[in-house]
């Protein structure tokens, strides 16, 4: 096996932060990569390969090896609870899981209805709460399911809470913090173990110098 690492990357909002976290610590990924129409990028005088990937889909690659290490938010790692490590815990791209609603509506009596993209989580967070809902499955626009009357509330993403306060909602429950983390295969982990180190090392150290 060869001792180069590769990397599923997110595309999006996720991207650039984690971009500049890695070139601080000494692997530097070119300019605009995120907007680039090659989905695998080598940097052979670094010792890495780059994965362009959905956020999404980053758990998968790397859970199933395709890539050794990945960057994913924890809104990803909560929902599709993936056989992968999370070693570190970037601090970036900062937001949260939250419940949210129409102002002043209680939560129907029999299986509440609840719009989100994040079914597992929401179903985790409603039954500890002793609640027995629907679950109402929606990939974008999630905002809308409230506002016709399609759902009672939605489990979603807020990073400002501008989007909720624009369409009239509310937020009514924060159901977990969110950042993105690094993660890693647990064979890559056992066979690249040196590499994988000197790398956690090399971000822990950006890290710890950007906080203090």
């Amino acid at each position: 096996m060869s001792n180069r690492l590769t990397i599923a990357m997110p595309k999006g909002r996720i991207y650039e932060e984690a971009a500049e976290l890695m070139k601080q610590a000494g692997y530097d990924l070119g300019a605009d990569l995120d907007e680039s129409r090659k989905l695998i990028l080598d940097f052979p005088e670094q010792n890495i390969r780059i994965m362009m990937a959905k956020p999404m889909d980053v758990v998968t690659y790397v859970e199933y090896g395709a890539a050794d290490i990945g960057i994913a938010g924890k809104d990803v790692l909560l929902e599709q609870d993936r056989d992968v490590y999370e070693v570190l815990d970037l601090k970036i791209s900062p937001c949260y899981v939250a419940v949210a609603g129409v102002p002043d509506q209680p939560l129907s009596r029999i299986a509440p209805k609840i719009a989100t993209k994040y079914p597992k989580v929401a179903s985790d967070y409603f039954r500890e709460q002793g609640e027995q809902i629907e679950i109402i499955p929606l990939n974008g626009s999630i905002e809308l399911a409230p506002l016709i009357g399609l759902a009672d509330r939605i489990v979603d993403i807020v990073s400002s809470g501008r989007t909720l306060k624009e369409n009239g909602l509310v937020e009514y429950e924060k159901i977990a913090d969110i950042t993105s983390r690094l993660i890693v295969n647990p064979v890559s982990y056992r066979m690249k173990s040196n590499e994988i180190d000197q790398m956690v090392s090399k971000l822990s150290n950006v890290m710890e110098e950007a906080s203090s």
